[in-house]
C-alpha cells in the first residue's frame, strides 16, 4: 500500500492550497482517512480526520473553519483544502490511513503514511 502525497509549495498568508494524497489499495473506502502536519521541533500534529463514508468528520481546533478534508472513494483519494492559510501553517503535511476504519487524533492509530509534502506560507 502506498500513499502518494501532493499539492504542497509555498503560499502567502490569506491564501490557499489543496492536498490530495492518493492511496494504492482496493480496500480505501474502509479507512479512516486523517491528515497530519508536524513543524521543526514539534510533534506530529492531527488536523483533521475522515469516515470510510464521508459522513463523520473532525477537525483540530486550529485549523476548524479553515480546512476542509473530503475524499473521493472512486478515485482512492483524499483531500485537504486549506484556506486563510497563516505563517504558523508552515509544515511538512502528511497524509496517513487506519485500516480498521476507526481513526482518531494519535498517530499510532494509522497503518499507512504519505511521504509528507512541504507547506510553507510566508508573512
Amino acid at each position: 500500500v502506498q500513499l502518494q502525497a501532493s499539492g504542497g509549495g509555498l503560499v502567502q498568508a490569506g491564501g490557499s492550497l489543496r492536498l490530495s494524497c492518493a492511496a494504492s489499495g482496493r480496500t480505501f473506502s474502509n479507512w479512516y482517512m486523517g491528515y497530519f502536519r508536524q513543524a521543526p521541533g514539534n510533534e506530529r500534529e492531527f488536523l483533521a480526520g475522515i469516515r470510510r463514508s464521508g459522513g463523520s468528520i473532525y477537525y483540530a481546533d486550529s485549523v476548524k473553519g479553515r480546512f476542509t478534508i473530503s475524499r473521493d472513494n472512486a478515485k482512492n483519494t483524499v483531500y485537504l483544502q486549506m484556506n486563510s492559510l497563516k505563517p504558523e501553517d508552515t509544515a511538512v503535511y502528511y497524509c496517513a490511513a487506519d485500516r480498521g476504519g476507526v481513526g482518531g487524533s494519535s498517530t499510532r492509530l494509522y497503518d499507512y503514511w504519505g511521504q509528507g509534502t512541504q507547506v510553507t506560507v510566508s508573512s
